[in-house]
């Protein structure tokens, strides 16, 4: 991995907790259920959240943008979040939940100098990114930014991420991997246990039915462990996804890359240190 993509990745390790509180907060919650959604789990909001950029996108939509969720899970959830509340009124509600998560997790920090300097950065790397072709990350940079540093940091996070994971989708397709083959040849290679993939909704037959089929492209030995030639694909996906990504932190220089890497450090921590996020995800963020 060239310096350039490594720090690319970095980044992305800083950035993403900073986005994923949003699933995970009491106080993201508790918007929720002022909407009318039920938050004995978290799966309702979570919809909600993440695809009310779309609009009140279908199913269909909503399964091909997100890609690692089962058909069946997405469509016991989508399009009825809609009939709860509008998108342009889940998209308020976000807002809000974001500004008192923020808030409750970083304290004082919300309106330190240095969360405004990370918050400026991150805005010229999200405004740099291209979005045709990316439609998670183009809906979201469609939206108005925020007045409040803390929420541009956020919003900021939002875009990029979603930027990322649009090429993501991109590398898996070219590598010919199906939804729950992406996952399943992700486990394959240690990312997370095969468990934790379950919160994607494929049953077992479908997890074992995929399985089989890279097992028969030689990608994965019988014991559902990868093969060197499925650890080689996986990098590959893992390169090109870094590759897609890297444009728009191009508008940085090295020097403001590094600034930027110290200024989100602090907030990475008191992310992590809050306990809200689960230890072992379905990104694998610190296993590959």
């Amino acid at each position: 991995m060239s310096e350039e993509l490594g720090r690319v990745r970095q980044l992305w390790h800083l950035l993403e907790p900073l986005h994923a509180v949003l699933y995970y907060a009491p106080e993201a919650f508790e918007e929720a259920a002022a909407l009318g959604y039920a938050v004995d789990e978290r799966w309702p909001s979570y919809f909600a959240w993440r695809a009310a950029p779309l609009g009140a996108a279908g199913a269909d939509r909503v399964t091909e943008t997100f890609h690692s969720f089962s058909p069946r899970m997405v469509g016991a959830h989508v399009p009825a979040v809609w009939a709860v509340a509008s998108p342009d009124a889940v998209l308020a509600a976000r807002g809000r939940a974001v500004d008192r998560t923020y808030r409750a997790l970083l304290g004082d920090e919300t309106a330190a100098p240095g969360t405004a300097e990370a918050a400026a950065l991150l805005r010229r790397v999200a405004e740099a990114a291209d979005t045709a072709d990316r439609p998670m990350a183009a809906a979201n940079a469609a939206l108005p930014w925020p007045d409040a540093p803390h929420l541009v940091l956020w919003h900021a996070a939002t875009v990029l991420r979603e930027h990322r994971g649009d090429g993501h989708l991109a590398a898996l397709a070219h590598a010919e991997l199906d939804p729950v083959e992406s996952l399943v040849s992700f486990a394959a290679i240690g990312a997370a246990r095969p468990e934790v993939f379950g919160s994607r909704g494929w049953d077992e037959g479908e997890w074992q039915a995929a399985l089989d089929r890279l097992e028969k492209r030689g990608l994965v030995a019988a014991d559902g462990t990868a093969t060197e030639a499925g650890r080689a694909l996986r990098a590959e996906v893992e390169r090109r996804t870094d590759e897609a990504a890297a444009g728009p932190w191009r508008v940085l220089t090295d020097g403001e890359r590094e600034r930027l890497v110290g200024l989100l450090g602090p907030l990475w921590v008191a992310a992590l240190g809050s306990g809200l996020l689960p230890s072992e995800n379905t990104l694998g963020i610190g296993k590959v």
